[in-house]
């Protein structure tokens, strides 16, 4: 975008020199050839200095850039970080949670089964008793 700049001032200061020989050519105490040379060294001095702001300018640039790049993969690292520890942290609490669950399970099966068997061991006893009452019952029908 400099570049542009020196290049149009250069311009400009040719028309303005050429424009102002035209003109002035019978009472300028300077040659054409003079006025020339003079306005050629003019636009070199001002495209060294636009180039060199150019270069100024593009270091400047590059500088931001690389700052801004290490800036983003500092946070993109702690980010990283963070996320990792928040996992962690899910997966311990999950599988406390799936071994305070287990247990639960566990207990809740013992007594279920529990009284599972003791209904069981009761309907046993029951059937039994009515057994050996229908057994008497038909042994005292019989005598």
């Amino acid at each position: 975008m400099k570049m542009k700049w020196a290049l149009m001032v250069v311009i400009a200061l040719m028309s303005a020199a050429a424009f102002a020989v035209g003109q002035d050519a019978s009472s300028d105490k300077k040659s054409t050839g003079t006025e020339m040379r003079d306005t050629a060294k003019t636009a070199k001095k001002d495209t060294e200095k636009g180039a060199k702001t150019a270069g100024k300018d593009t270091e400047m640039a590059a500088k931001k850039t690389g700052h801004a790049t290490k800036t983003a993969a500092k946070a993109t690292e702690k980010d990283t970080k963070v996320a990792a520890k928040d996992t962690e942290k899910g997966a311990k609490t999950a599988a406390k949670d799936t071994q305070k669950g287990a247990k639960t399970a566990t207990k809740d099966t013992e007594k279920a089964a529990t009284k599972t068997g003791s209904a069981v061991e009761k309907g046993a006893k029951d059937v039994g008793h009515d057994v050996k009452r229908g057994a008497d019952k038909t042994v005292d029908a019989v005598k």
